[in-house]
Order: structure tokens, then sequence, then C-alpha cells
């Protein structure tokens, strides 16, 4: 079954085209990465996708939803979290778990802690956190509704290598669980270890599409970032 369905996407911001006529699918349970590097349509195309922001043309669906037409569906089953997330300073980790939960329909504040991860510091002020303890917290927030379909801009963008590694292996054991991901990344070596499938992108258009192990034997190339040198040649 497939999760997503984009169909010629097109974003434009007044003469720039951010986007210019994407095409891809995501599967049901699968960990689908877009990469690229920073500024080439990655972020806007998962704006569209989780109804932030307004297609210019084509299509997508989600789970059979047209995102355009049923945002209200849609919202219901998705969650976004943005690169650039943050949290009430000012409250405790645990009150701002409890407090998201009332925006979900479906919520489950004790399976989020689980996923925080944070120990007895969930009940200290967010502000007395490192920037590695938020990102886990953000990550808790987004799957505490168990979504149908979890979009992630960046999800370990500045961490360290221990928190980035305990955000992987969330994503991998919630997408073992049924959740479909999509998430956008800069880390061509970390979509590598972490994705089924990945789409490269560039300039605002996808310049290659599949499985990380195919691309490299494709290209005869060690890694993800040996691939889209070759392509953007």
């Amino acid at each position: 079954m497939q999760a997503v369905v984009i169909e010629n996407l097109k974003k434009n911001y007044g003469k720039i085209k951010a986007v210019k006529g994407i095409s891809f699918n995501v599967k049901k349970g699968e960990i689908f990465g877009l990469i690229g590097p920073n500024g080439v349509g990655k972020t806007t195309v998962l704006r569209v996708l989780a109804t932030i922001i307004k297609k210019s043309d084509g299509k997508a669906k989600i789970f059979g939803y047209e995102v355009g037409k049923d945002d209200e569906a849609i919202r219901k089953i998705i969650s976004y979290l943005p690169e650039e997330a943050g949290a009430y300073k000012n409250m405790r980790g645990i009150d701002y778990l409890k407090f998201m939960s009332n925006f979900f329909q479906k919520s489950d504040v004790d399976k989020a802690i689980e996923i925080a991860n944070l120990g007895e510091r969930i009940y200290d002020k967010i502000e007395s956190y490192s920037k590695g303890m938020t990102r886990r917290l953000l990550v808790a927030r987004a799957l505490m509704a168990m979504p149908k379909l979890a979009i992630l801009d960046e999800p370990t963008s500045g961490l360290d290598v221990v928190n980035a590694n305990e955000i992987r292996n969330i994503i991998k054991e919630y997408a073992a669980m049924g959740t479909t991901f999509l998430i956008s990344s800069h880390n061509m070596l970390e979509v590598e270890y972490l994705c089924h499938r990945i789409a490269l992108m560039n300039n605002g258009i996808i310049v290659e599409e599949g499985e990380p192990e195919k691309l490299m034997e494709k290209y005869d190339a060690k890694n993800i970032e040996e691939v889209f040198l070759k392509v953007i040649k």
C-alpha cells in the first residue's frame, strides 16, 4: 500500500521555483528519505505534505487523502516535526507532553515519556535541557499519537553522535511497528544507514531515487555522498 503518492508537485514563491515538478511514492511502514544539500526544496515538500503551505501545482495524496482538499483529515493521521521546532522552555518536560497531548485525538503520555528517555529530568524545566534532550522530547511529542505518517525535517540536525543514534533507533523501532516515516536530511551518510529508500534532490528536482545499496552499486560508489556527486556532475 502506498502511504504517500506525489505527482508533478510544484511550489513557487513568486518568481522563485522552489520545487519544479517532482514525483515519488512512499510505501506504508517505510522510512523514506528526501536527501540533498540545504536550500534544494526538501523542507518545502515536507511543509506542503504537512498542509502548512499550499502547493502551486501537481497532486499529493496521503493514505488516499488529497493534499489541498482533505487537509483536516490528513492532519488527524500525520505528525510534523520542523527542523526549527522548539518547546515551551518555562514548562517541565512532563507538563509539555501532557499539554501537547490535548491536541491529539489519541495520545499516550506514558509512551511519550518512554520515547523521550529523560529519566528524572522529565520533571525539570525544558530551559535546563541540552539540545539533544529537547530534540528527544520533541520526537516523543511527534510520535505520542502513533501517527500513520511521521514527517520529520532534519530530525538529528546539530545533535551529537549519542543523541543522533538514539533518535535514529526510535525511528527504526516505530517503523517496525507500522509507522511510515518521511524524513529530510542533508546528512547523506546518516540516511544511508536509516532509510529503506531515498530520493536525491538538487535545485528543486529529484535527480535519482532508489534503495541506498542499489544506488551505490549502480554508480560504483562507496556511499550516498559519492552517488550524489556523480549524479549532479
